[in-house]
């Protein structure tokens, strides 16, 4: 327990520490061709390591319904003894992206790797000795292409595909994965961006861990971001597209500005899929906490 506390205060520091290095500074909001470079002016390069999704630390967490029982349509992936997890648990995540290609199509396409890790922590459980009750590793391709289209006044920026990998590492029963073709396009005019994503699951020959997690997850993905002097709203919805069983989730991220990119974050959530072990457990969510980067 001590050294997993030490190794998040650490984790903590060097993020703090890294605005700097990073070049975060002085710079609160990033256009879209900044995140990703797409002008001529905003190209770094390869291999350079840059911030991809939100990184934060939600030290309070709570739920409505903790998924003691988790089940799956796979008998083999459906756990029978009832696990004692408490409401208020900790949250964090990482994200980081880097450019392994540049200009590889006409001088146009960039191919990206990157690696995101979601943590569900159960720091406060010591009758359970504090475990970790939730880790998702995200690993994924990215292929992306910079576009400059007006269309009814918001600028079309990029559009691309990825190889997203996503699982728990966990062992039976709890073991959860799935690998998809993601495709997906991004919006931007002036304080808001748009990326809307749609996704394709590829299923291996091996036994499912997971059936029907498209009809939990989902099949598509927005995610709105507007930007306002200090405050910045991120809201993501997910859908299943099936209209007889429509299911899905919507997540609601408000960040506060302290000073650069350093934000007070208050995250609320609702539906299905919060994390890999949670895809057909429904639940409702708030958490409070601080962002180093947003979106």
């Amino acid at each position: 327990m001590k050294i997993q506390f030490l190794i998040l205060c650490l984790f903590v520091s060097f993020l703090s520490k890294s605005q700097s290095h990073f070049g975060y500074d002085n710079v609160i909001e990033k256009t879209l061709s900044e995140r990703w470079e797409l002008d001529k002016i905003d190209k770094n390069g390869t291999f350079k390591l840059t911030f991809y999704k939100p990184i934060y630390i939600l030290p309070i967490r709570w739920t409505s319904s903790p998924n003691e029982l988790p089940q799956s349509e796979n008998p083999e992936n459906s756990v029978e003894v009832k696990q004692d997890y408490d409401k208020f648990e900790a949250k964090f995540q990482i994200s980081f992206k880097t450019k392994l290609i540049q200009s590889f199509l006409f001088g146009y396409g960039d191919i990206w790797l990157g690696y995101t890790q979601l943590a569900n922590w159960q720091i406060y459980n010591d009758p359970i000795s504090r475990p970790f009750r939730e880790l998702n590793y995200e690993p994924e391709v990215i292929v992306n292409f910079p576009l400059n289209i007006d269309i009814f006044g918001i600028d079309l920026r990029m559009a691309g595909l990825a190889f997203n990998h996503q699982s728990n590492g966990r062992d039976l029963p709890k073991s959860r994965n799935w690998n998809r073709i993601m495709f997906h396009v991004a919006f931007e005019k002036n304080d808001f961006q748009l990326y809307l994503k749609h996704w394709v699951r590829v299923k291996s020959s091996d036994k499912d861990d997971n059936p029907g997690i498209s009809d939990y997850i989902g099949r598509m993905e927005g995610n709105f971001i507007y930007n306002i002097d200090k405050h910045s709203i991120n809201l993501i919805g997910r859908n299943s597209l099936n209209f007889n069983k429509n299911k899905g989730s919507l997540e609601l991220n408000y960040f506060y500005s302290v000073k650069s990119n350093l934000r007070l974050h208050f995250q609320a959530f609702t539906g299905y899929g919060e994390t890999l072990i949670d895809y057909n457990h429904y639940q409702t969510t708030f958490g409070v906490g601080i962002s180093f980067i947003d979106w």
